[in-house]
């Protein structure tokens, strides 16, 4: 990546300033919902900044008003609503190697959460190494409200941060969490108003870009081996019960109630 460059793929952009990148999800129209083509994009563009050495820190940020609203349920509906959908392969072919390589990249990872952060849009967001977020945003384990459990690492992510009784209420609610709560919370770091959100998240990527790149490295090598020494055998697990529950009635009823716009009753099954 030469400096200044912007690039611009169909569903990700990507803009460079010296040695930090910032990377965009743009699919603002479905509030940068999870779509194949998203998937690989970002997995293109994660890979490459990964790799490249002259790159010293990263931005995951949303275009629009929101992060990540979770995975498009537009996509694949019909074969949801059939109890066919194939989330095993959906997971392990692009949500495990997204959040592993930002996990696994040598070098600092901001999430800058603009919006709402729901469903495999909060997995995203705490994959990174500091999460920062507008006042305006919130977070929400939004699967339970189509009958599925957290994915994308978010059964490991968010306990991994705020503790078990939080984690299990966020995940069988899935209510709402403020940002300002986040940051109560200890699930995310820090929350900004929204008029100065950009400038405080671009200034930190910044100083980011600015330091010991290496120590970040290290620091990273360290969490991860205390936090996530078993993120891959984690992450399986996480794919093989949400296979299980795709082909659950709850999940029908639970699609089925989304698309028609209204409450799910849910049997049970």
């Amino acid at each position: 990546m030469d400096d200044e460059q912007t690039r611009r793929y169909e569903t990700v952009d990507v803009n460079r300033d010296g040695a930090a990148v910032k990377i965009a999800l743009n699919r603002p129209d479905r509030m940068n919902a999870w779509s194949d083509g998203l998937s690989q994009d970002l997995l293109a563009v994660l890979r490459e900044v990964a790799a490249d050495e002259t790159v010293r820190a990263v931005m995951l940020t949303g275009n629009g008003r929101a992060f990540c609203s979770g995975a498009d349920l537009k996509d694949g509906a019909d074969d949801a609503v059939a109890g066919k959908l194939d989330t095993y392969t959906t997971l392990t072919r692009w949500y495990h190697p997204i959040v592993t390589t930002i996990r696994e990249m040598p070098k600092p990872v901001l999430t800058a959460v603009n919006g709402p952060a729901a469903g495999a849009g909060l997995s995203l967001a705490l994959a990174g190494d500091l999460v920062v977020a507008a006042e305006s945003a919130y977070f929400m384990l939004a699967f339970v409200g189509i009958g599925l459990v957290p994915d994308g690492g978010a059964s490991l992510f968010v306990p991994s941060r705020v503790g078990f009784a939080r984690a299990a209420e966020m995940a069988m609610l899935g209510e709402r969490v403020s940002a300002s709560k986040a940051v109560d919370w200890g699930l995310i770091n820090s929350a900004w108003p929204d008029g100065e959100f950009a400038a405080k998240a671009g200034a930190l990527l910044a100083r980011l870009a600015a330091g010991p790149t290496r120590s970040y490295a290290g620091s990273k090598r360290e969490l991860n081996h205390w936090m996530y020494d078993r993120m891959a055998a984690h992450l399986e697990l996480e794919a093989s019960i949400q296979g299980e529950l795709a082909a659950s009635a709850d999940f029908v009823e639970g699609v089925s109630a989304f698309l028609q716009k209204r409450p799910p009753e849910f049997g049970g099954k």
